[in-house]
């Protein structure tokens, strides 16, 4: 047996071309979704993700300002120019990139922002809309791990999910999405004991730990759908995920590569978040 792939390209693409249709219905309308990105420093990979962010937007009809600010910017002034975008009628959707700046308090900035903006759901208004099951945006990374599974026929509802990780960013909201698809979840974490034994009863099981090549073949379930959200650079410059997928590739029944899997999901949930809050703020519906 061998695992079939789940190719977060394709089904990226898929649901950009639902968005585009959308975009071009709403343009028809006299209405274009905005999307401001902040980005504080020279960090190397978030320059690269602001760069895509930037190419998703043109492509798919979306407004874009980025506001590049140098690493010494205050959190004083970072805050004027997030409470000046929380008030700009053509912005829908602000994303503050981090990491931040050692001098800037990560949660001050987070929740200076606009829920209604919030297409990054880290605001703590739409972390609780998503625990008890209300409308919000939703995180971009746990949202594509969910549209993954779905787009590829995998039915959620009964099924023991078990995810590995409990960040704010990914194990946490995707253990609560996972609930709200009607799965039974377990959380895994550094301080479980018998971790091995727990993620072998996963039907699914999502792997978000930041650890290279961490989850082998002794961890799957014959037959289980395997996500792995981690995205890791070797020594030797090549990229890993968290799973080791040469080791499982023969006992899952499905598998996200890395890159590949997860990784071309996030953008493309950031930019249909952006267009939800556009529809949102104009009210307009499906």
């Amino acid at each position: 047996m061998s695992a079939k792939l789940i190719e977060g390209k394709k089904v990226s693409d898929a649901i950009r071309v639902e968005i585009s249709a959308e975009t071009a219905r709403l343009a028809a309308m006299g209405i274009v979704p905005g999307l401001a990105v902040v980005l504080v420093g020279d960090d190397p990979a978030s320059k690269v993700y602001v760069g895509s962010k930037e190419k998703a937007c043109q492509q798919l009809g979306i407004y874009s300002e980025v506001h590049r600010l140098p690493a010494t910017t205050t959190q004083e002034d970072l805050l004027l120019l997030i409470g000046k975008l929380n008030r700009q009628s053509n912005i829908n959707g602000i994303l503050v990139q981090l990491p931040l700046p050692r001098h800037i308090e990560e949660k001050a900035v987070l929740d200076a922002i606009s829920v209604a903006k919030d297409v990054d759901g880290f605001h703590p208004v739409s972390v609780g809309n998503l625990v008890i099951g209300d409308e919000s945006l939703l995180p971009c990374t746990p949202a594509g791990v969910i549209e993954l599974v779905k787009r590829s026929g995998i039915d959620i509802s009964g099924k023991h999910a078990v995810v590995i990780g409990r960040s704010n960013i990914v194990g946490k909201p995707v253990a609560m999405l996972l609930l709200r698809e009607h799965a039974t979840v377990t959380i895994c974490h550094s301080r479980t004991a018998d971790m091995e034994t727990i993620a072998k009863t996963a039907d699914i099981l999502v792997v978000a730990i930041g650890k290279p090549k961490a989850i082998g073949r002794r961890f799957v379930k014959p037959g289980a759908v395997v996500i792995d959200v981690g995205i890791n650079r070797l020594p030797d410059g090549k990229l890993a995920g968290d799973v080791d997928f040469e080791d499982i590739l023969d006992v899952a029944g499905y598998v996200t590569p890395v890159p590949g899997g997860v990784g071309p999901m996030t953008i493309t949930m950031l930019m249909l978040n952006t267009l939800k809050a556009a529809k949102q703020a104009n009210q307009i519906g499906e």
